[in-house]
């Protein structure tokens, strides 16, 4: 190998390390402070300068895109499995389980999970499965006579959003777990009623649904 050649290589190997390095830091610091974190703080603790971390991520969604698309992978996939649950109802209330253990665990997927973030090619995988999963297992849940027949998925959407974006004071108050009664709340409200309980007001559309998130 030419010292030409061998140079090119070992520069490379340096700009996937440093990439490397930057996903790594950047996973942790998102998780303790969530994506608001200064980018300044994860170049720095992944030991590279600030323009090495822009030269690798030019915008902050390239970096976040990197750091949870295999997390949020296994949500879809916890999602898949809700689908071919024969009871709508225990496939829906098991995604749900594993939704709010993901959020509880890491303020960072939290932050990414309950607002809107543009640009965030795995984010908009998974909010897109997410709504197809929540979609068909709440008409499934309504054919099978477990979920009250005038809910929508953007009600359920909008109600785990705003949970979900507690679920960190709460824990940090209360407990890991502290999630669970409420979530058992909000999913006890999903449960047939009288026709005089019948839920009041228009259903969001889709597009108040994201322009409220956007704003939380």
């Amino acid at each position: 190998m030419t010292d030409g050649a061998s140079g090119t290589a070992h520069r490379r190997r340096d700009a996937r390390r440093n990439r490397e390095l930057i996903v790594e830091a950047a996973r942790e610091v998102f998780r303790e402070q969530g994506l608001a974190a200064p980018l300044d703080v994860v170049a720095r603790r992944a030991g590279v300068g600030n323009a090495t971390l822009y030269r690798h991520f030019a915008r902050r969604a390239d970096l976040v895109d990197a750091v949870f698309r295999d997390q949020l992978s296994g949500t879809m996939a916890a999602g898949e499995e809700a689908r071919t649950a024969a009871d709508a109802w225990a496939g829906l209330t098991g995604y749900l389980e594993v939704v709010f253990t993901v959020l509880a665990g890491d303020r960072g997927t939290n932050d990414l999970m309950t607002t809107s973030l543009e640009g965030v090619a795995a984010l908009e995988a998974v909010h897109a499965h997410n709504h197809r999963t929540l979609d068909e297992l709440l008409r499934r849940g309504q054919a099978q006579g477990v979920v009250r027949p005038d809910v929508v998925v953007e009600d359920v959407l909008f109600a785990l959003a705003a949970l979900g974006r507690a679920v960190p004071a709460l824990t940090a108050g209360a407990g890991d777990d502290a999630w669970r009664r409420p979530l058992a709340l909000l999913l006890a409200g999903l449960r047939p009623v009288p026709p005089e309980l019948a839920l009041p007001g228009p259903v969001l559309t889709s597009g108040q649904l994201q322009a409220t998130l956007a704003g939380l």
